[in-house]
C-alpha cells in the first residue's frame, strides 16, 4: 500500500478530526520527546566542556575526546585503558541480560497460565493482583526491597527462624536485592507481551499434540515458544533496555562496592559538572543496547514488525 492510499484509508477509518489528532500526537511524541532530545544529546557529546563565557568562541569546536575518555581514560594515563568505566559498562550489560533471562523464566509460566488456563473471575483476579502492586511508586518499591533484604529484614528473619542460616546474610553487597528489585520492577513488561502472543494461539494445536502423545516440554518447545517468539522478543527488549538504563534501583539496592553505568552518567551530569562527557556516556549506552537488541533479533530471526504487533 502506497503512502497516499494508506493515509486515505487511515482517515476514512478514524475520521478527519481523530485522524489528525492521532498523527499530531504521534509526531509530537516521536520528534519532540524522543528524536530531538537525542539529537541534542549527540550535539552535547561532541562539544568541549567549556565555561558559559567561552561557548560559541574559538575553543567551542566539535571533539571526540569524551568518547576517547570512555575507552582510554585521562591523558595522563597514556597507553592504558579506562578499566573502571569499561568494567562497569560491561557488568551493567551482563546484569541487564541476567535480569532479562530471570524475568523470562519467571513470567513465561505465568503468562501461559493466564492465556490458556485461567478463565473468568480467577483470570481477572490474577491480572489485578499483578497490576495493583505497581500503583506504588517505583522508589517506594525499591526501598521496600531494601528493607526486605536487609540484615534485619523479613527474609533474614524467616531464614533464621527456620534454622536455614545461623546469622543474617547480607543480600545488599552481593547484589541479590538489586537483581530481585530490577526483576520485579519490569515484570509486567515481560508478562503482558507474552500473554498477548500466547493468547492468540489456537488451543486445538495443543490438544492435538497432547492426543498424539507429546509431552508438555515438547509442546512448549515445538509449538508454544515458536508461536510466542514475537512476544518473547518484545518483552526481553523492553526489560533489557530498561534494566540497563535503570538508576533508582541501583542507587537504592546496590551495595557499596557495586556501581551501575547509569550512576556514572548521573555523576558526570550532576556532581562532575561535565554534561558533554555524561552525554557521550549516555549515547554509548543507548547505541550499545540497541546494537545488542538488534543482534539478538538477528540470531533468533525476529523482525521488528513482529515485535510491534
Amino acid at each position: 500500500m502506497n503512502p497516499a492510499a494508506y493515509f486515505r484509508h487511515f482517515f476514512q477509518k478514524n475520521g478527519m478530526t481523530l485522524g489528525l489528532f492521532l498523527l499530531i500526537a504521534v509526531c509530537f511524541w516521536m520528534f519532540i520527546l524522543i528524536i530531538l532530545p537525542q539529537l541534542f544529546m549527540v550535539d552535547f557529546s561532541l562539544s568541549k566542556n567549556l565555561p558559559p563565557a567561552e561557548l560559541g568562541g574559538p575553543l567551542d569546536v566539535m571533539t571526540l575526546e569524551h568518547y576517547k575518555f570512555m575507552i582510554y581514560g585521562s591523558a595522563q594515563e597514556a597507553g592504558s585503558y579506562n578499566t573502571v568505566d569499561l568494567g562497569v559498562f560491561v557488568r551493567t550489560l551482563m546484569a541487564a541480560l541476567f535480569v532479562t533471562i530471570f524475568d523470562l523464566v519467571i513470567c513465561y509460566p505465568i503468562a501461559y497460565y493466564l492465556a490458556q488456563v485461567a478463565h473468568g473471575g480467577w483470570g481477572r483476579l490474577m491480572v489485578l493482583s499483578l497490576i495493583v502492586p505497581f500503583w506504588v511508586n517505583e522508589i517506594l518499591r525499591a526501598f521496600a526491597f531494601r528493607i526486605m533484604f536487609g540484615s534485619a529484614g523479613v527474609i533474614n528473619t524467616f531464614l533464621m527462624w527456620t534454622g536455614i542460616i545461623d546469622q543474617p546474610y547480607d543480600f545488599i553487597p552481593n547484589n541479590i536485592a538489586l537483581y530481585a528489585g530490577l526483576g520485579y520492577a519490569y515484570i509486567l513488561l515481560m508478562i503482558f507481551p507474552l500473554y498477548n502472543a500466547i493468547e492468540s494461539l489456537d488451543k486445538n494445536q495443543i490438544e492435538a499434540a497432547r492426543d498424539m502423545g507429546a509431552s508438555w516440554m515438547h509442546i512448549h518447545r515445538r509449538i508454544v515458544i515458536p508461536f510466542a517468539k514475537p512476544g518473547i522478543s518484545s518483552g526481553c527488549t523492553m526489560v533489557f533496555m530498561l534494566s540497563a538504563g535503570a538508576l533508582a534501583a541501583p542507587q537504592i539496592l546496590g551495595g557499596p562496592s557495586s556501581l551501575w553505568f547509569t550512576q556514572i552518567i548521573y555523576q558526570w551530569f550532576n556532581t562532575g559538572g561535565n554534561w558533554p562527557r555524561g552525554s557521550a556516556y549516555a549515547i554509548i549506552l543507548l547505541a550499545s543496547t540497541i546494537i545488542f537488541v538488534l543482534l539478538v533479533m538477528k540470531i533468533f530471526k525476529v523482525k521488528l514488525g513482529e515485535i510491534a504487533k
